[in-house]
């Protein structure tokens, strides 16, 4: 467990946020599947491995209040931290993993584009399934994102899990709702083409 932590704090040392694969200049997608599911702006939204994303900045822009950012690594927290300045004070910052994370919060709203993929044993993935049974409330949404049939094995130097829409429907089938699947192809700072995933769930 701590070798993944010491793997990502190794990436995040070395790395600038633009070097990252699945840097994106503007979320846009994921500002849509956000908007799309017509949240006020007091929504609950949690974003599991942010990094140093530029959607906390992009949901604060849009006036949300209540976001939360979880990621395993403190040098990517504290990136996004000194890249907001005072705008941080606003947001909730969680550093752990997401095999560990437990609160008493829960949210309306949880994305994640590009965690889910890196878990890769049955174990992990059925405790990711009750976590987000847990800390989302009943009516809420799942906005997931992650790596297609035809996406990549590896990331980042480690092994990745590839995702259909049937693989999707069939591991969040118990207290969700699947609303809508489809793929992106996203292009990386380097100019690697990636195949996404998108899924969104409502929370029976």
């Amino acid at each position: 467990m701590n070798d993944t932590k010491e793997h990502w704090e190794d990436v995040w040392s070395r790395k600038k946020s633009d070097q990252i694969s699945w840097y994106q200049d503007y979320p846009k997608t994921s500002i849509e599947m956000i908007l799309s599911t017509n949240p006020s702006k007091d929504a609950r939204i949690i974003d599991v491995g942010s990094g140093d994303s530029n959607l906390v900045s992009g949901l604060l822009d849009l006036g949300f209040k209540n976001i939360t950012v979880l990621d395993i690594s403190a040098k990517a927290l504290k990136k996004a931290k000194e890249r907001l300045g005072k705008r941080s004070e606003m947001v909730k910052w969680e550093e752990c993993d997401i095999r560990r994370f437990d609160t008493n919060d829960r949210y309306d709203i949880w994305h994640d584009r590009a965690l889910l993929h890196f878990l890769t044993s049955e174990e992990d993935l059925k405790n990711y399934v009750e976590l987000t049974r847990k800390h989302v409330v009943e009516g809420g949404f799942l906005i997931l994102a992650a790596f297609s049939t035809n996406g990549p094995m590896m990331c980042s130097g480690l092994d990745t899990k590839q995702f259909s829409e049937e693989s999707m429907k069939e591991l969040f089938s118990n207290g969700f709702d699947h609303v809508k699947s489809f793929e992106e192809e996203h292009t990386t700072p380097f100019g690697v083409s990636q195949i996404f995933i998108w899924t969104v769930f409502r929370k029976k």
